[in-house]
């Protein structure tokens, strides 16, 4: 069994798809999925209807992002946020506009059921964006880090490349697990378009939702699909750029 973590989506769905398709995925393996399935494209409930469908065939974790926080209180609570709707929810909301309402309430609930992080049997962590506690995740007091903090990432990147495990001055949060994969910020703020290690920290966010593909890497070796890049299936609409 393989386990793979798919990096952000953002409504991709068409990428989605043909990177599913280019890493060979089967039901024998284990999909995890980092978050922020929707707000980008215009596949918003399409991905979603997708993805609890995939979950019936496939072994999947679904980890909770915060776009799709802001997703099911807009849907469920009804909350006006002209900060999320400029930042992907107006193609959201204008995809959500063709469903009835029974399928709206499977989609909250698919939202609800959303993980805040997964640790497996080998230790490593997965999360949409960070925590803070140096005891780790279960310790943490704000469960909204583990969907927006940008600090871990921020941080590893400018740890010394020569700093190992075993440095005194290595961040101790990091140190109660083997590997860590996040997603949340885009790879390509640093230039990049494909996964980024740093201490043992992985992001696999490699931009779906503006010009880059959206990627799946196989944890244990390392081995990477992408799809063409995400706009690419949608040369007529202007995603989050």
């Amino acid at each position: 069994m393989r386990t793979l973590a798919i990096g952000d989506i953002h409504s991709g769905l068409r990428a989605l798809q043909q990177v599913l398709e280019k890493a060979n995925v089967t039901t024998e393996d284990h999909l995890i999925f980092l978050g922020d399935y929707v707000d980008g494209w215009s596949d918003a409930s399409e991905t979603i209807s997708f993805l609890i469908a995939l979950n019936t065939t496939h072994n999947c974790t679904f980890i909770r992002g915060n776009h799709d926080e802001l997703c099911r209180a807009w849907l469920e609570e009804g909350k006006d946020n002209p900060q999320w709707f400029q930042h992907g929810g107006e193609a959201t909301m204008n995809s959500y506009l063709k469903l009835d309402d029974k399928t709206k309430q499977l989609h909250i609930g698919f939202y609800t059921s959303l993980e805040n992080y997964f640790l497996d049997d080998k230790n490593r962590l997965f999360l949409h964006a960070g925590f803070t506690n140096l005891k780790g995740v279960e310790f943490e007091y704000f469960k909204k880090t583990f969907y927006w903090d940008r600090t871990l990432w921020e941080m590893v990147l400018c740890l010394n490349s020569k700093l190992a495990t075993e440095d005194p001055f290595y961040p101790k949060r990091l140190l109660n697990y083997s590997e860590i994969y996040i997603g949340h910020t885009p790879v390509t703020r640093i230039g990049k378009t494909t996964p980024q290690n740093a201490g043992n920290v992985w992001n696999i966010d490699t931009g779906a939702a503006f010009k880059g593909p959206l990627s799946i890497i196989n944890v244990d070796t390392k081995e990477v699909w992408q799809s063409d890049p995400v706009y690419t299936f949608y040369s007529d609409e202007k995603g989050r750029n």
